[in-house]
């Protein structure tokens, strides 16, 4: 599965058997990047998409060397789970 950053809508985004996920984030203060809201088609749940998209935002927040705000439910239980690998980049 390939996921696109799509920067002039603010999101990350992918499309797997012609169904479609999206991350989508703000940026709310010059260098801080504000993950707001998940989707992922029903067909597409529990197959580790969102996980995935989620991985590839918080890898590029860390090369822009953003700050990290998890308004987004799904994306801020995602950092809690995986705590160890983002601490160093949440806001």
């Amino acid at each position: 599965m390939s996921v696109q950053h799509d920067a002039a809508n603010q999101q990350f985004t992918t499309t797997r058997d012609g169904r479609a996920a999206e991350l989508a984030y703000a940026t709310p203060a010059a260098g801080v990047i504000d993950f707001t809201h998940t989707f992922v088609d029903e067909a597409l749940r529990g197959r580790g998409v969102a996980e995935e998209m989620a991985r590839v935002a918080l890898d590029f927040a860390r090369a822009k060397h953003l700050r990290v705000k998890t308004t987004c439910t799904f994306v801020a239980g995602f950092v809690k789970r995986h705590h160890a690998e983002y601490a160093d980049i949440l806001a």
